[in-house]
């Protein structure tokens, strides 16, 4: 019997569940578990409060896509039907915001690119270097071996 942790489990019924509101049969062929299994785990959630439950990514972003034209008394509203509060939506929307924003701030400059790229050269030359002086040693390592099995050293000898 196969075992799924906690966050599995939540993420798996956050797709059952509003606003995502995904098919039980389509959510069991994706993460091919069976719809019982997801019944049982949907029923789990939906006894427990609606504060606890995990909203996926996507179903934050509709949710904040959603919420984004309301005015307060209408987004409170929709919050309490949903059981969020009016703070993590924007929370939700601040985190959007940034998302979209950080490829065109992380994007690296030509000279900081041609920096990288040297420095990886530099990195993949020394670990060629050191990938050879590996092979020798345990090359040599192996050699000696073989001779001391050929000429086994006498205890007369060293004393």
């Amino acid at each position: 019997m196969a075992r799924y942790g906690q966050v599995f489990k939540d993420k798996a019924v956050a797709r059952l569940l509003p606003p995502e509101s995904a098919s039980v049969e389509e959510v069991a062929h994706e993460l091919s578990i069976s719809t019982s299994t997801l019944e049982r785990w949907r029923a789990d959630a939906l006894s427990r409060p609606a504060r606890e439950r995990a909203w996926t990514a996507a179903a934050r972003f509709e949710a904040v896509l959603a919420t984004a034209a309301m005015d307060e008394t209408s987004k409170s509203a929709w919050c309490r039907e949903n059981g969020v509060y009016p703070h993590e939506l924007e929370q939700w929307r601040a985190a959007a915001t940034q998302a979209l924003a950080e490829p065109e701030d992380a994007r690296a400059t030509h000279r900081e690119t041609k920096a990288d790229r040297r420095r990886i050269k530099e990195l993949e030359r020394e670990l060629r270097r050191k990938e050879k002086a590996l092979a020798e040693a345990a090359a040599l390592l192996v050699l000696s071996k073989k001779l001391e099995a050929i000429f086994p050293k006498d205890k007369d000898e060293d004393a």
